[in-house]
């Protein structure tokens, strides 16, 4: 046994000793069917249930408390967010003045206040007051004063939440494991 390969622990067999070197048995295989199975008694296509299914695991929870946010990130994540809902804004109203002006919108309220109006006051036409560069021009500006005003909102609000939670301790949050 003092050969530098020899294992002395083999697993599951004893150690033979005989004039050649130490050699290990074969651990013995476990039998292919449960000892209580026929080769009749099962359907066909049935399988035995050699492997039973490991039991689940318990859900972990975690009670977390969210204590501060960061300002800066609250300031980076509504910047961005309001600039999305700024090209938002400016495209729905592309959208919206292109399918009024295809459907006859534009063309019906025109009549619509020739008639109210009289023939004497010359031709009332709603795309002079409301052309597509006007509407694009206008929705931009909205746009432009949301990012502005959402973003300061946002900070502020990041700054209050963190001036409160030191008071009052923060927002509890429970996580769980699925």
């Amino acid at each position: 046994m003092s050969s530098p390969n020899s294992n002395p622990r083999a697993a599951g067999g004893s150690v033979k000793q005989t004039g050649t070197g130490p050699r290990v048995n074969a651990p013995a295989r476990p039998p292919q069917r449960p000892a209580g199975a026929t080769s009749g008694s099962k359907p066909a296509g049935a399988r035995p249930g050699l492997v039973k299914p490991a039991p689940k695991a318990k859900a972990r929870k975690a009670r977390l408390l969210v204590s501060k946010v960061d300002p800066w990130s609250v300031l980076k994540m509504s910047f961005l967010l309001s600039v999305a809902l700024g090209i938002v804004t400016v495209v729905a109203a592309i959208v919206i003045w292109t399918v009024l002006d295809l459907t006859g919108i534009f063309d019906g309220v025109n009549d619509l206040l020739r008639e109210i109006a009289g023939t004497e006051s010359g031709g009332f036409d709603l795309r002079q007051f409301a052309s597509l560069g006007q509407v694009v021009s206008f929705a931009t500006i909205i746009a432009v004063v949301n990012v502005v005003l959402l973003t300061a909102l946002a900070m502020l609000s990041a700054v209050l939440y963190n001036i409160s939670s030191t008071l009052v301790g923060g927002i509890g949050v429970t996580l769980t494991d699925d």
